[in-house]
């Protein structure tokens, strides 16, 4: 088994919370996870993968061990996301690497890939949109608050927040919910109930708006560069739909597509299997 380490780095000042494991000079992976997560979602994944890559997965500002500054001191957008991300690459040595991107984590990502594309080795993509025809319908209420950011559709959105809500979206789409271990929703939880934490994604899902008037360009990012792209999806996910993870194809001709007969956060019931097609993927790049 690969130790894994666990570390801050201080990015100008902010610190960012991230494990890592694996050769320190193999094929480099940078995980980035989603809503209401942090890199513990990717417990299992990293043991998989680092015996032959070396992985890294930070939690992204305010989520998970990383500082969570008031609103006030820092502003909760994905370009800001993007921004401490992006220094934290700089900041840990990351000069080429491969993004995996969930959920939140892939406006992130694919932020950094547009900025630096010499950057990125490849991409995989699970349920990680980035087009119009993989938002559901699920995105109602806070595209309700996208264009009308009043109090009262912003209250709206705190049943997003509530526990139930953590553990539906764990255990939504999911064939057998004893599959599905209590710890991921549980600690997910433990954080959304910080003081604070309420305000803070409350100003993400209404900067989301922004990462959809970004498709186009993560879009020509895609036909221009065309990465090495993988789609490992759950094909039950409530939120990014299965004609998402088709669309990379549009633009990346050679983009694989799995899905996987699971809900959003797949990795609960199929990493065993996401991770053999992610060795397979990585082993074969050049």
């Amino acid at each position: 088994m690969t130790k894994v380490h666990y570390r801050k780095a201080d990015v100008d000042g902010f610190k960012v919370f991230y494990r890592e494991a694996g050769p320190a000079d193999a094929t480099a992976l940078l995980l980035l996870h989603g809503f209401p997560s942090s890199g513990h979602m990717f417990r299992e994944l990293i043991p998989a993968l680092s015996d032959r890559f070396r992985v890294i997965a930070p939690d992204l500002p305010g989520f998970g061990q990383s500082d969570m500054p008031s609103r006030d001191r820092f502003s909760y957008t994905f370009d800001r996301l993007a921004d401490v991300i992006e220094r934290f690459t700089e900041v840990i040595g990351l000069t080429r690497f491969a993004i995996y991107v969930f959920d939140y984590g892939a406006p992130t990502g694919f932020r950094l890939a547009v900025r630096h594309p010499e950057r990125i080795t490849a991409i995989i993509s699970q349920n990680g949109n980035a087009y119009e025809e993989g938002l559901s319908e699920g995105w109602n209420p806070i595209q309700a608050y996208w264009r009308d950011p009043s109090q009262a559709n912003r209250n709206a959105l705190r049943s997003f927040l509530a526990p139930e809500a953590t553990i539906w979206q764990y255990t939504h789409g999911v064939s057998d919910t004893t599959s599905v271990s209590p710890d991921g929703y549980s600690l997910d939880n433990f954080y959304l109930a910080r003081a604070g934490a309420d305000e803070v994604q409350l100003d993400l899902f209404g900067d989301y708006k922004s990462n959809v008037a970004l498709y186009p360009a993560f879009q020509e990012y895609f036909r221009k560069h065309k990465p090495p792209f993988l789609a490992v999806w759950g094909k039950n996910d409530p939120f990014f739909l299965p004609p998402g993870a088709e669309a990379f194809k549009r633009d990346i001709p050679g983009a694989q597509v799995r899905f996987f007969d699971t809900g959003h956060f797949a990795l609960e019931t199929h990493c065993e299997e996401i991770a053999g097609v992610i060795r397979d993927f990585l082993s074969r790049l050049k």
